[in-house]
């Protein structure tokens, strides 16, 4: 994503264009507000975030584009896991919740996941093709050092649009269909959220598997030092493929860096 040319006609409608896709890709956080807080680490280097039931609280749907077909949240329990389950139907929206997490002390993000099938017509490279069976979205707040002026500007018509609370980046954790596993990449529509892949293939499909990422490592690598958490998603996609996905998930915590995840 090139800098802003503020001095050029059309700024503006271009500018607009990047907020669309800053929304769509960074999660909405404007519709997280008034969530419940995060429940603070334990004194033992353990934080839960995503411990699921009926209510699904204090999870929230978040439908980025009028219009667009929403998937479909709902808590089950799934080979005796206490989960979201989520199906998409060529449709895509998040389930979201602010996060206060103190990455120094518990960087490590651990849960539990599982697809039916990855989207044979996904492709990570493509806009067209910017579909996940499973997707995990971390987002972020930077520092202002780290936002050069275009990038402040894009921000601050985005925010003006959808709310003060839109993140700055984010790291998005997906289930691919191609790509190898390791693989770290912009997204299609903006280096603002940064890709990487955590399982491909169905190799794993049709079962609960566990997941544990260094999110401090990944942040200082991806955007540099100062970045905060603050808002957790969870989606499957399947808009631009008009495809089909069932996904699960559950178990969402943050570690000490010595400590196991809790997969009691």
């Amino acid at each position: 994503m090139g800098t802003l040319g503020l001095g050029r006609p059309g700024w503006a409608e271009q500018a607009a264009r990047l907020a669309l896709a800053l929304v769509s890709v960074l999660a909405g956080a404007a519709a997280a507000q008034g969530m419940a807080a995060t429940v603070p680490a334990d004194g033992t280097g353990l934080q839960w975030v995503g411990r699921f039931d009926p209510s699904l609280a204090p999870w929230h749907e978040v439908r980025l584009k009028s219009g667009q077909r929403p998937n479909t949240f709902r808590f089950a329990v799934w080979e005796g896991v206490k989960a979201v389950e989520v199906t998409s139907q060529a449709s895509m929206s998040l389930l979201a919740r602010p996060i206060t997490v103190d990455l120094a002390a518990t960087p490590v993000l651990c849960w539990r996941w599982r697809i039916g099938a990855t989207l044979s017509q996904a492709d990570m490279l493509r806009r067209d093709g910017d579909d996940y069976a499973a997707r995990v979205y971390v987002s972020l707040r930077l520092p202002a050092s780290a936002l050069g002026l275009g990038l402040r500007a894009q921000l601050a018509l985005a925010r003006a649009m959808w709310g003060q609370d839109l993140p700055d980046a984010a790291i998005n954790y997906v289930w691919d269909n191609r790509q190898p596993v390791g693989t770290i990449r912009p997204n299609a529509y903006t280096d603002r959220a940064q890709m990487v892949v955590l399982r491909s293939g169905n190799g794993d499909a049709g079962r609960w598997v566990w997941e544990r990422v260094d999110v401090r490592r990944d942040v200082m690598r991806l955007f540099g030092p100062g970045a905060e958490a603050v808002q957790l998603a969870i989606t499957a996609d399947t808009d631009n493929t008009q495809s089909f996905a069932r996904s699960g998930f559950a178990d969402f915590h943050f570690v000490a860096p010595d400590r196991p995840c809790d997969q009691t």
